[in-house]
């Protein structure tokens, strides 16, 4: 539940650019927060009731401005959390709500709402899908369903169901895409039925990916090993995708790691990777604010955490091999 990380996930993304300024949060004497600058120049007015924990002076570390909780006054627009701002104070949009808080960037992307409609941005604050669905779903193996003319509807816990409508897929450009009548084992399942594979890579591109497939079985092991019913070594398979391609303010190719039904494995950070520009060097995401750790030492902590959760429940069916 996205309660118990509000700590956590309170500053947005990391910012990869090494010459931004800095940017710091702040408190007004009625504890409504704020940004400012070095100089003490106010970016954005302190008018934001931030829910989460919060201190004076905290840094803004991403390429936009996330207020994670109300402006003050302002009556609530259904299904929105936050508040997205550049860092030039200039209002950006407003995420999704999803799982009490803010949206999560899922492939590069965010989901956002304007007049009721739902649509993308990126890490930098860019509008990339325009809001014109009632529904979008995170982008996952690079589509998205949507639905239009279709409602939300409580079900017995907190959560709530999306019913009725008209549903389609979507790419990562915001276009329709048609469902397969012929598909094969490239292909990926979205709602029951079979899309085309959206990946296409240069030779670059492709060494990247073989290093990844050449550590498959082992990170197999450490994804798998608190599994509770037993696997198949077919259903233990991994696919390794780039969903970000190096752009301004990001110097990095992002590689996620996806089930043998070709699900992303982790919403958060986990089992998503970094690799340079230039290819050669490789980092596992440490955290919720992307921190990099050089692959190896990933690798070590990774593996030691699996080794103790192994030797703590060794009944458990799917061993690690090392």
């Amino acid at each position: 539940m996205k309660k118990s990380l509000l700590t956590i996930v309170l500053i947005p993304i990391i910012s990869f650019s090494q010459q931004k300024e800095v940017l710091r949060y702040f408190k007004s004497k009625d504890s409504l927060v704020g940004v400012k600058n070095k100089a003490g120049k106010i970016i954005v007015p302190a008018q934001f009731r931030i829910f989460a924990y919060l201190k004076d002076g905290d840094p803004v570390e991403g390429e936009t401005i996330l207020f994670d909780g109300e402006k003050n006054g302002e009556k609530p627009e259904k299904n929105t959390w936050g508040y997205i701002y550049d860092r030039k104070g200039n209002f950006l949009y407003r995420p999704f709500l999803y799982d009490n808080g803010p949206d999560y960037f899922s492939e590069g992307l965010r989901r956002l709402v304007k007049n009721g409609k739902i649509g993308f941005a990126d890490r930098n604050g860019k509008i990339s899908i325009e809001p014109i669905h009632d529904f979008v779903s995170p982008f996952n193996y690079g589509y998205a369903a949507f639905c239009d003319g279709c409602d939300w509807e409580k079900t017995d816990d907190e959560h709530k169901a999306i019913v009725g409508g008209t549903w389609g897929v979507m790419n990562t450009q915001g276009q329709t895409v048609e469902p397969l009548a012929k598909y094969s084992d490239k292909d990926v399942e979205v709602n029951g039925k079979y899309y085309p594979n959206p990946f296409q890579y240069n030779e670059k591109e492709q060494n990247i990916l073989q290093f990844f497939y050449k550590q498959t079985k082992k990170l197999s092991d450490i994804h798998h090993v608190n599994v509770y019913n037993k696997l198949s070594d077919a259903e233990k398979n991994l696919f390794f995708e780039i969903v970000e391609r190096p752009k301004e303010n990001f110097p990095y190719y992002q590689v996620n790691t996806y089930d043998y039904r070709k699900k992303e494995l982790n919403l958060f950070y986990r089992f998503k990777f970094l690799v340079s520009e230039d290819g050669k060097t490789f980092y596992g995401i440490g955290d919720y604010n992307e921190k990099k750790v050089p692959f190896e030492k990933w690798l070590k902590d990774e593996m030691k955490q699996a080794e103790k959760f192994q030797k703590e429940h060794p009944n458990h069916p799917n061993k690690l091999n090392n």
